[in-house]
């Protein structure tokens, strides 16, 4: 029904404005949206247990969908394993200007530029208040304004105040969006970031497991020092991968635009990081695969790959809420 009647009206208008409908429509009918979908698959099968998380199952919803925690519990009704909220900076911002969503139909893909736009932390934990048994993971970044020589202050401001609400954090810091933030992948500040929020970390009584978030684009000497920071830093595990600055065989109209590409044209390219790092690494560390998933043979490639969980966003936004059942019945076909 989505993909048949749903989708194409949908795709008639502006990417962000639609974003902004669904919300609100979701937020307030979305009881009557689940009577025309299925029903979640719910199996003791589909539980992982991963970085000392219970997950119901592997299939998550990636950051920035749900940018300020407005929706995780009502996407999570439509059989979500885990919503990761954010990017979240300390303070609000709004981001880059508009027009800065781009669909590329013809290749199932996305293009953005939104420039880490949110309401702030507070204002999200203010929300988050009000989960209902809902596994959260908060992506951290830092704010524009922010020079990268004072980023980590940013992360450790955001670690700290999300941290009784959250179950896992994700260090963001491979959005092309955000001026200068890739250079914080490089081997000296990442290390810094990443061992000062484990500092803070080992502080509390109960630590919560920290993930990095990479990008696809990493040559295979930076994914070496990927392994070797996470191996350093003792961080939980990666999320591969981020939106990717390649358009590499792309034919929509809209390939010439700023910003990250995500959808079909990732699936390559993030499985072949997950795989990388899992190989080399000796599967060292669990791994979040995203990127590209719009099947569930695209999903159990990427798990195959080494892969513990997965997420969808752009693949949610092309096949539907659908998408979630039809991996997890893969997934237990396989099983």
């Amino acid at each position: 029904m989505y993909k048949r009647i749903i989708r194409p009206i949908l795709f008639h208008f502006d990417p962000e404005a639609v974003h902004h409908f669904t919300f609100s429509v979701l937020k307030n009918f979305g009881f009557l949206a689940r009577l025309f979908l299925p029903k979640p698959i719910e199996d003791k099968r589909l539980e992982r247990e991963v970085f000392g998380l219970k997950f119901k199952n592997p299939v998550g919803l990636a950051a920035g969908f749900d940018k300020d925690a407005k929706l995780f519990n009502e996407l999570a009704s439509l059989g979500f394993g885990f919503i990761e909220i954010g990017t979240l900076t300390p303070k609000p911002q709004p981001g880059n200007d508009k027009k800065r969503l781009f669909r590329l139909k013809e290749d199932s893909a996305i293009i953005n530029r939104m420039g880490f736009n949110n309401g702030g932390v507070d204002e999200a934990i203010e929300r988050l208040k009000k989960n209902k048994n809902v596994l959260i993971g908060g992506n951290i970044g830092k704010n524009k304004a922010t020079p990268n020589e004072e980023a980590v202050n940013d992360y450790k401001i955001c670690f700290e105040k999300l941290f009784p609400y959250v179950d896992y954090f994700v260090v963001n810091v491979s959005s092309p969006n955000t001026p200068n933030l890739r250079e914080l992948q490089d081997k000296k500040p990442l290390t810094e970031i990443l061992s000062s929020l484990q500092n803070l970390n080992l502080q509390k009584p109960k630590q919560k497991p920290i993930l990095l978030k990479i990008a696809p684009d990493l040559t295979d000497e930076q994914l070496l020092d990927i392994i070797a920071i996470v191996k350093e830093t003792q961080i939980a595990g990666v999320i591969a991968t981020n939106t990717t600055l390649s358009r590499e065989n792309l034919i929509s109209e809209n390939k010439t635009e700023t910003g990250g590409l995500s959808g079909k044209p990732l699936a390559k390219r993030s499985t072949e990081v997950i795989r990388f790092l899992s190989e080399k690494s000796g599967r060292a560390f669990p791994i979040i695969g995203v990127g590209g998933i719009h099947s569930a043979q695209d999903a159990l490639e990427k798990l195959e790959a080494g892969a513990s969980l997965v997420q969808l966003y752009t693949g949610f936004i092309y096949e539907g809420p659908e998408l979630i059942n039809e991996i997890n019945r893969a997934i237990l076909q396989k099983s």
